[in-house]
């Protein structure tokens, strides 16, 4: 088992390195041509991949130069969702002031005409006397 894992560690480092080298930018290789990292990386099994991490290429930290913990702990400068955004809250406050008083009466109206439609229909089925059974208006 320990044979095993002598042999295939720097194979996993070898292919971790090689892979990083080739998905790396041209611009953000340092000191040497990509082509000549990648010749270093498979040549040199244990050493090369060891040398690419540490000096191949250019390393930055995250979060616009802070380090992780910091940039959790500060403030976000953009909004992830529109309903975080003050400003887009308010236009759609504007928005419903200027449209929302037409059309919530226009909305009620049609409610309460239904509302008295049905209590009209159930007032009938409950008297018997729906449109169905009232006689034809006979002539005199």
């Amino acid at each position: 088992m320990l044979r095993a894992l002598i042999f295939l560690l720097p194979l996993a480092l070898t292919i971790f390195a090689f892979i990083d080298c080739l998905n790396t930018p041209e611009d953000e290789v340092k000191h040497l041509p990509k082509v000549a990292w990648v010749f270093i990386i498979l040549l040199f099994w244990i050493v090369g991949p060891i040398v690419w991490l540490a000096a191949g290429k250019v390393r930055s930290t995250r979060g616009g130069g802070r380090t992780p913990s910091q940039w959790q702990r500060g403030r976000r400068t953009t909004w992830v969702a529109p309903d975080d955004n003050p400003d887009f809250l308010k236009s759609l406050k504007d928005d419903n002031e200027k449209d929302g008083s037409k059309k919530d009466e226009s909305l009620l109206d049609d409610r309460e005409a239904d509302l008295r439609r049905r209590e009209d229909e159930i007032k009938r089925r409950e008297s018997g006397t729906g449109p169905d059974d009232q006689a034809p208006p006979t002539a005199s």
